[in-house]
């Protein structure tokens, strides 16, 4: 992986956890040391139980590593808000 793009990656990383401090979310990123974008990552967990621990996968394509890491972070975590919002929905009837 090129050092820009690696860089940029990173401070995406930083903006979203800056941005999504939730205890009930947790957020694992996969950004391997290659070229390949279609492996790049970012792993959701939504806890709303001891037992109920939904995930998605927001994947970082290379249509998102054309904007500014501030502009994919807010991609992300309005991602990650529209999945809250759907297993709250689904959650709360």
């Amino acid at each position: 992986m090129d050092a820009v793009l690696k860089e940029k990656l990173e401070d995406v990383v930083e903006h979203v956890n800056n941005a999504m401090v939730d205890p009930d979310i947790n957020i694992d990123y996969y950004i391997p040391e290659t070229d390949n974008l279609g492996d790049c990552y970012i792993q959701v967990e939504y806890v709303v139980g001891e037992y109920t621990k939904p995930k998605r996968k927001i994947h970082l394509t290379k249509t998102y590593t054309m904007y500014e890491p501030q502009k994919i972070a807010n991609l992300v975590t309005f991602s990650i808000e529209q999945f809250k919002t759907e297993i709250d929905s689904v959650e709360m009837g």
